[in-house]
């Protein structure tokens, strides 16, 4: 453990600490065998824990070196408790400290074994030499527990006077928590069945601080071997107990809020879901706030922080009234767990108690500000749950929270569960979808309303999935929408679709079928959506004459109003533009003639409501008409899809309708049917 060189230089030290103290001159060499034979006993109890107690050994070894001057062996302590740390930085300061009381402990004792004669407590004084180390608290204490004497280290670290001391139990010097543990060890001391003990306490002064400290305490025997007293040393970790507690504050709590962080409130569940009893209920709220990384972006991260710590605060204040924990789990994101919740509705009182809190204003700075939230709520009878499910389930019905709206509640529903689980395992699934090839393109014909000629196929994407089965592009291109991954699935969609397109123009030439896909508005707001149409167009061979782009109308400007650059582009390649979502702003109407725009489609329930036998309804007649008649004036051909009749298709002619697609011109078709549909057609 220590070397050669080191060993020899130590005990130089050591020797010059002894003469220096010493009234009698020592025979070098003596010395030296001496101090090497005792450090020999220090270094057996350090290097194993199992021969504790051997360094009262090397009192053996000390007692003719330290005879004739009580104060040299204060020396020789001093000295080890500062150079053994250094020498072995791999044991454990704990293990020293506990060693060197050994070794004051066996010097007391081989003292008293050497003067039998001699009355006990003279000898106790003789080894007051252990009360001077500056840093360690010593207390004699009889075997009854009673403290007969203590040294000024002890004194100053419990802000206890030697009055105050003597006499009294050595138990006062231990909180209540700690004082059962610490009667019964030092009883077994007392009665002689143990050595020594290590023990770690805590005692609150009278000013109310507290003192941790770690407890080392030997038994002394008499001359005739019976347990005599203990010599009890105290070791201040203070300091190191309250950085471990920092630690492990750190390691379960937010930093900026002071709340739960997401690994204790784990644990909370768990704690919650034990079932302690029959029927026994849980409830987990998921809180996430509205609009907040607007106040960050706005007024900066520092008025953030301030409103989720004024946030938590509030949360925290109603929920200890109900025995919940309150976890920030992210940025704006916070969990109340709340046991024993009884019912849903005691669980939804205190979110709405909540919410209203939040929505009362709070001054930040100069900043007047408030805060609502979106909640989802799980409340369940613990037995047959988990800490899992139960976090799954909350973030779903969050999920379904945030997209219904603002500073609401949703409370978990079975039904819809399943439905938003499932949708989370196709959102999850899709971009395997795309390396898999699970996914491929079907047309939906299109027809001249009064030839029936086709005119045009429509792009339709579906999934064969493995455990649902063909899914139609309404079941999950709105998720694709929701994950961004839109964008991808589409410039998949129009490489796929645009090979397709490329050969009817090679076999079929000028009655070739124009190509026409839909562009969602995320899809349309890629910046790199032109470079990904123009890159599709030369890859497949497909002419951009050959193909139409039906673009939602908001896409087709900026949030200044102004049109977007993209139009133009396509325009100038020479790709039709279609708009669909006609008329969903009016406002936005009359700048549509100012775009190179070919065409308008219109789709929904009021093209339906033109397909009852017994008449159109009113209302989806004028609507439609309104419709038509604003492209009419722009002169841009109208689409209508959907469409299921003759009798339909009928009542869209009259109106004005050009262009139909539905049931009632095809159904829906692959890629190589499309060539013998215009074929047969033609």
């Amino acid at each position: 453990m220590i070397t050669r060189l080191d060993r020899h230089e130590f005990i130089q030290r050591w020797k010059r600490e002894i003469a220096h103290n010493s009234h009698t001159p020592l025979p070098r060499g003596e010395v030296e065998d001496l101090l090497n034979n005792c450090l020999e006993h220090l270094l057996g109890e350090l290097a194993c824990p199992d021969r504790a107690g051997e360094a009262k050994n090397a009192a053996v070894e000390l007692v003719p070196l330290h005879r004739d001057n009580p104060v040299v062996l204060p020396g020789t302590l001093k000295l080890l408790a500062a150079e053994l740390p250094v020498l072995l930085p791999e044991v454990p300061p704990d293990r020293i400290v506990a060693a060197l009381g050994h070794l004051a402990a066996g010097f007391a004792e081989e003292l008293r074994t050497s003067a039998v004669d001699r009355p006990a407590r003279n000898l106790r004084a003789r080894s007051e030499v252990l009360f001077n180390a500056p840093n360690l608290g010593v207390a004699v204490v009889s075997t009854t527990g009673v403290i007969e004497e203590t040294n000024s280290a002890l004194r100053r670290m419990f802000h206890l006077s030697e009055a105050a001391l003597t006499g009294s139990s050595v138990l006062r010097l231990a909180d209540d928590r700690w004082r059962p543990e610490l009667t019964g060890a030092l009883a077994d001391l007392a009665d002689g069945a143990g050595e020594s003990v290590n023990l770690d306490s805590r005692f609150t002064t009278a000013d109310g601080s507290q003192v941790w400290t770690r407890l080392t305490a030997s038994l002394v025997r008499d001359g005739l071997g019976r347990p005599d007293h203990l010599v009890v040393l105290y070791e201040d970790i203070t300091d190191r107990h309250m950085l471990q507690e920092q630690f492990r504050r750190q390691a379960v709590q937010d930093p900026l809020t002071g709340l739960a962080n997401r690994a204790q409130l784990e644990s909370c569940l768990d704690a919650a879901l034990t079932s302690v009893y029959p029927g026994r209920r849980v409830g987990l709220c998921l809180f996430d706030l509205d609009g907040f990384k607007a106040v960050n972006d706005s007024l900066g991260h520092g008025i953030g922080d301030r409103m989720l710590r004024e946030v938590a605060r509030r949360m925290q204040s109603l929920a200890a009234t109900e025995s919940a924990v309150v976890a920030r789990t992210g940025g704006d994101e916070f969990a109340v767990v709340i046991p024993d919740s009884y019912d849903a509705a005691h669980v939804i009182d205190l979110v709405e108690r909540m919410l209203r809190e939040m929505t009362e204003p709070m001054w930040i700075g100069a900043h007047e500000l408030t805060a609502s939230a979106s909640v989802g709520i799980v409340e369940r009878e613990v037995a047959g749950t988990d800490t899992g499910s139960l976090l799954r389930d909350a973030d779903i019905t969050l999920f379904r929270a945030k997209r219904d709206g603002r500073a609401l509640w949703v409370l978990f529903d079975v039904e819809r569960n399943a439905v938003a689980h499932e949708n989370f395992r196709l959102s999850a699934a899709l971009p395997a979808a795309l390396e898999k090839n699970e996914l491929f393109v079907e047309y939906d014909p299109v027809a001249d309303v009064e030839t029936g000629e086709i005119l045009a196929v429509m792009a339709n994407v579906r999934w064969d999935h493995d455990e649902f089965g063909e899914l139609g592009s309404g079941r999950f291109l709105g998720l694709a929408e929701e994950t961004g991954l839109i964008t991808r699935l589409g410039g998949w969609t129009l490489e796929q679709a645009g090979r397709h397109a490329a050969r009817w123009v090679r076999d079929l030439g000028e009655h070739a079928p124009l190509l026409a896909l839909t562009l969602s508005a995320r899809h349309c707001r890629d910046p790199e959506l032109v470079r990904g149409v123009r890159d599709a167009l030369e890859t497949t061979g497909l002419p951009a004459e050959s193909l139409v782009l039906c673009l939602p109308e908001p896409a087709l400007f900026d949030y200044q109003g102004d049109p977007v650059d993209t139009v133009e582009i396509f325009a100038e390649m020479g790709i039709r533009l279609f708009v669909h979502e006609f008329g969903s702003d009016y406002t936005r109407v009359d700048r549509l003639k100012d775009l190179p725009l070919a065409g308008v489609l219109i789709d929904g329930p009021h093209i339906q409501g033109l397909a009852d036998p017994g008449g159109p309804e009113p209302i989806s007649e004028y609507l439609v008409r309104s419709a038509v008649g604003a492209a009419q004036l722009m002169d841009l051909p109208v689409l209508a899809t959907g469409v299921t009749s003759a009798e339909q298709a009928h009542r869209l002619g009259e109106i004005g309708v050009r262009l139909i697609q539905g049931s009632h011109v095809s159904d829906r078709v692959s890629a190589m049917e499309v060539a013998g549909l215009v074929g047969g057609a033609s």
